[in-house]
């Protein structure tokens, strides 16, 4: 598997002007959400990226990714008929091969030194030769926010540990997942959920074709989730913990969150420390 070309879903309505909020990445500079994101997938060798928008927005996505060093492509969503079929749009771009798949209203901060989160997840899905995604372990007060798997637990060629997919559903109450999403080796009360990330096989596609074809005749939205455990039936499909975490920016105070995360992993992290300490020690004054 030889990964050429990634796509980006920044298309939601309720969640398009995040990619093009500003932050401060760990190197010190100002730099869009979006162009932080691109930076990470251009350190994987990828230099195709296709971005899944609103109508409208390209303008301001182009301004606020002016020093991206990857090949942009523009596709808008004309309608909104849910994150999979965002997704769908892509399929000519992507033609016929694997690929790179992102949302846009994250941000991934790596605890590996060396290597970035999609570094991570790439090397090791090409490794493997199948799709993969990165997932995260979450508390079970958290899981309503994101696609849970149920899977088990193997070794891949190289010794690391993934999950083999069984299933995917989309934002379980804890009751849903203690029944059908236990994954071994994990605490009590917590579950592999979707990190924001994705290592694709072209099937892929071909099962988002058929959700929106039977979406169109129903009236319905077509979902990733869905489409992921159809494909984690169809063929290997596995998921690997990444060393890292994910800040979704769509959360109460992400961007704050997301700002903090990348200071104190930055080259100012001391500084920005003895900051947040002195901050806290006046408003307790």
């Amino acid at each position: 598997m030889k990964l050429t070309k990634a796509v980006i879903t920044a298309a939601s309505p309720d969640h398009r002007s995040l990619p093009i909020q500003t932050l401060v990445d760990r190197d010190g500079v100002s730099r869009s959400v979006l162009e932080i994101l691109l930076r990470e997938i251009h350190s994987t060798g990828i230099e195709d990226v296709c971005l899944v928008i609103h109508p409208g927005d390209e303008a301001a996505f182009r301004r606020a990714i002016a020093d991206t060093p990857v090949r942009l492509t523009f596709i808008a969503q004309e309608e909104r008929l849910g994150y999979g079929h965002a997704l769908s749009l892509a399929a000519d771009f992507i033609k016929g091969e694997p690929f790179f798949h992102a949302v846009g209203d994250h941000l991934f901060i790596s605890s590996d030194a060396k290597r970035s989160c999609a570094q991570q997840l790439i090397e090791l899905a090409t490794l493997e030769d199948c799709s993969m995604s990165a997932v995260q372990s979450t508390r079970e007060t958290e899981i309503q926010h994101y696609g849970t798997i149920a899977g088990s637990l193997e070794r891949s060629s190289s010794g690391e540990a993934i999950y083999a997919i069984k299933d995917v559903i989309e934002k379980p109450t804890p009751t849903e997942a203690e029944q059908k999403l236990i994954v071994p080796g994990l605490r009590a009360g917590r579950y592999l959920t979707y990190f924001g990330m994705h290592v694709l096989s072209p099937l892929v596609m071909e099962i988002l074709k058929e959700s929106v074809r039977d979406a169109a005749s129903s009236g319905g939205k077509v979902q990733l989730s869905p489409v992921l455990a159809e494909l984690a039936r169809r063929e290997r499909y596995t998921a690997l913990k990444v060393q890292g975490s994910r800040q979704d920016l769509s959360q109460k105070y992400g961007l704050f969150h997301a700002q903090l995360a990348l200071a104190l992993v930055g080259s100012e992290s001391t500084a920005v420390m003895q900051d947040i300490l002195e901050i806290v020690a006046r408003s307790r004054q």
